[in-house]
C-alpha cells in the first residue's frame, strides 16, 4: 500500500459559485456550510446540476468562488495564489475526473502513467512510492505494462485511482468514479478506495448519484439547490442546521411538510431537536 498520507480536513464558510451564461448568472452554490475531519470517507449525493461537481472543483482550487471561504487545513484557498495552488495539487489534493479516460494517457500502459502523474514531483525533488507499489495496492500489478485497451472499464477506474493516489494526497476528490461500472466492478472500485482510507488515513470525498454507493459510505452530504440539504450517517438521515441558524430539512420531510406548513421546535433531552406540526386547532396550517 502507498505511503501514508497527512490527514487533511476541509471547511467551507458561505461558499457562493456564480457561472455567467450568455448574460445570465446561474448560481451553482448558495452559500455551503462543510466541514469534513481529517481521514473520513464522505459521499456528495444530489442530482444532476446540483452543484456537486462545482464544489468538487473549488475545493481542488481549479475555480475560485465567487463569495464564502474554502479552508483545505491551514490553507484558505479563496486567497491563496497560483504558485500556493500549484503546490497543493502536487502533494495534497488530488482531483479524479469522472470517466476513468479522462485522468490516463491512452499511449502509455499502467505503469507509465503512474510514473508520469508522478514526475512534477519527483522533480521537485520529492521522495515518491515506486509506481509498482501503487499500482499493487489497487491489484493491477499483473497488468503493468499491459496496453490501456486491454484493460476492462473496473481495471481501466481502478487504475485512475492509482494515478490519483500516486503522489500520496491526504485529500482525493473523486467524481462519479463508479459510473458506468456493473454491480461487481462498482463495489470493487468503492473497496478499493475504503482500503486507502483506512490504510492511507487520504480523506476522501465522493460524488455520486447512486443510492447504492452512498448506502457503502459512513457519511454522506446532500447537495440540492447549491445547498446542503441533508446527511446521512449509518443509514440513517438528518436534518442540517446552517451557520445562519436554518433548519434545511431532508427530500422526505420536504414532501410531508409543504411551503407554510407551520411547525415548533421542542428540545427533548437536550440532544434532540423535535419538529412538531401545527395543526388548524391551535392556530396554524394543516
Amino acid at each position: 500500500m502507498t505511503r501514508r498520507a497527512d490527514r487533511v480536513a476541509v471547511r467551507t464558510r458561505g461558499l457562493v459559485h456564480i457561472y455567467r451564461r450568455e448574460g445570465n448568472d446561474v448560481a451553482a452554490l448558495s452559500g455551503v456550510d462543510l466541514d469534513v475531519l481529517p481521514g473520513e470517507f464522505i459521499g456528495l449525493l444530489g442530482p444532476s446540476g446540483a452543484g456537486k461537481s462545482t464544489l468538487l472543483n473549488l475545493l481542488a482550487g481549479f475555480f475560485r468562488p465567487s463569495a464564502g471561504r474554502i479552508f483545505v487545513d491551514d490553507v484558505e484557498l479563496s486567497n491563496a495564489t497560483e504558485a500556493e495552488l500549484d503546490g497543493l495539487r502536487r502533494g495534497v489534493v488530488s482531483l479524479m475526473l469522472q470517466g476513468a479516460a479522462r485522468n490516463l494517457m491512452p499511449f502509455l500502459n499502467p505503469l507509465e502513467n503512474v510514473r508520469f502523474a508522478q514526475s512534477a514531483a519527483r522533480s521537485d525533488g520529492v521522495v515518491m512510492p515506486e509506481p509498482t507499489e501503487i499500482l499493487a495496492s489497487v491489484r493491477l500489478e499483473d497488468v503493468a505494462t499491459r496496453p490501456l485497451g486491454d484493460l476492462s472499464p473496473a481495471r481501466l477506474q481502478r487504475l485512475a485511482i492509482a494515478v490519483a493516489i500516486s503522489n500520496g494526497p491526504g485529500l482525493l476528490l473523486a467524481d462519479e468514479p463508479t459510473s458506468q461500472l456493473d454491480h461487481v466492478s462498482r463495489d470493487g472500485v468503492l473497496q478499493t478506495l475504503s482500503d486507502i482510507n483506512r490504510v492511507t488515513g487520504t480523506t476522501i470525498i465522493l460524488v455520486t448519484h447512486d443510492p447504492e454507493v452512498a448506502d457503502f459510505l459512513p457519511r454522506t452530504v446532500t447537495i440540492r439547490d447549491g445547498r446542503i440539504g441533508g446527511e446521512g450517517r449509518s443509514g440513517e438521515e438528518y436534518a442540517v442546521v446552517t451557520a445562519d441558524g436554518s433548519l434545511v430539512l431532508p427530500e422526505h420531510a420536504r414532501l410531508d411538510l409543504p411551503p407554510g406548513t407551520l411547525v415548533k421546535f421542542h428540545l427533548d433531552d437536550g440532544r434532540y431537536v423535535l419538529l412538531v406540526e401545527e395543526h388548524e386547532e391551535s392556530g396554524g396550517r394543516p
